[in-house]
């Protein structure tokens, strides 16, 4: 299988700030790698340098068999952008938008016409089509920016966390557009910061910080890097952890971590439900009362704490200027 993106040694600067700092990846044809990192680990400079919004300092990427710096505008005639904020005109309609995109790719007037329409079918968009896009909700614009990036029927989409801001719904059916466009062939690459979207939609996850690749593979896989399952307890009484601890230390397999102010026990597992049910009876035979449990995978914080050593974090200054 051919790569529709291939990245070697990627830099990128803004005066003394690194934001791409020999950044590699490699994106094959017809999957959806999903790109992850704090905020501040340079997942935007990177979109931006293989859409040719930015030339790298040093360093190589093709997209599409083309080179983003001596084929930019070949490129660009092949590839659709979603960024991290819709980029529609609110003084026009849905299908003004789509139909005003689709002409100046040269689609011609009766083209673009049917183009936007199609568009605007696939997208649930039909019924606000006529109507201004100032007064679209958040998800609506989400789904006519992302319309707008597939006007060309590009062979290579690039999404910058499509779905922050989004409610849960909308999430949900941004993540099944997505999951359509995958299913006909398209090539994708989505920085997202959640894990659940990268689950559902990735065949590879990379994660990267401070301008680097530091982890690939399955998002199945990272989570195993990071200890796989942990139980957590909540007892009803505080003088009740001490001998939660000791009834739950046999089924420990690292470090338990006692929280006395909520009077929570985490305790790395292995084994699934036996577990689970082996530590209610042990729990049960020393008479300890218990709240709450559950048997938990890591999540994304985790994921970034274990792998980059500090977890998500308000914007850096180099991400406003990426």
């Amino acid at each position: 299988m051919a790569d529709a993106i291939v990245a070697e040694r990627l830099v990128k600067r803004y005066g003394s700030v690194v934001a791409l700092d020999g950044f590699d990846l490699a994106v094959p044809e017809g999957t959806v790698t999903a790109l992850l990192g704090p905020n501040g680990a340079g997942k935007t400079t990177a979109v931006r340098v293989f859409t040719t919004l930015l030339r790298p300092d040093s360093g190589t990427a093709r997209v599409a068999g083309l080179d983003v710096v001596a084929d930019a505008r070949a490129l660009r005639r092949g590839i659709g952008l979603s960024g991290q904020y819709a980029a529609v005109d609110e003084n026009l309609t849905g299908f003004e938008n789509l139909d005003m995109v689709a002409r100046l790719y040269h689609l011609g007037r009766r083209a673009s016409r049917v183009r936007a329409r199609e568009l605007l079918e696939l997208f649930d968009l039909v019924e606000a089509a006529d109507r201004v896009v100032k007064g679209y909700s958040g998800g609506m614009r989400r789904r006519l920016d992302l319309a707008a990036a597939l006007v060309a029927r590009p062979s290579v989409l690039f999404l910058d966390e499509p779905t922050t801001g989004l409610d849960p719904r909308s999430r949900i059916g941004m993540w099944d557009v997505i999951a359509e466009l995958v299913a006909s062939g398209s090539s994708l690459l989505l920085t997202t910061q959640y894990m659940e979207e990268a689950d559902r939609l990735a065949h590879q996850v990379v994660v990267m910080d401070h301008g680097r690749l530091i982890a690939k593979g399955t998002a199945d896989q990272l989570k195993d890097q990071v200890g796989g399952e942990r139980l957590e307890i909540v007892v009803s009484e505080e003088s009740d952890l001490a001998a939660a601890r000791a009834a739950l230390a046999p089924v420990a397999v690292g470090e338990l971590v006692v929280e006395e102010r909520i009077r929570r026990i985490t305790v790395p597992v292995a084994g699934g439900a036996e577990v689970l049910m082996e530590s209610l009876r042990r729990l049960d035979a020393e008479s300890v009362k218990v709240l709450d449990v559950g048997l938990r995978r890591p999540t994304l914080d985790d994921v970034f704490l274990a792998l980059t050593g500090h977890g998500a974090e308000p914007d850096q200054p180099a991400e406003v200027t990426r």
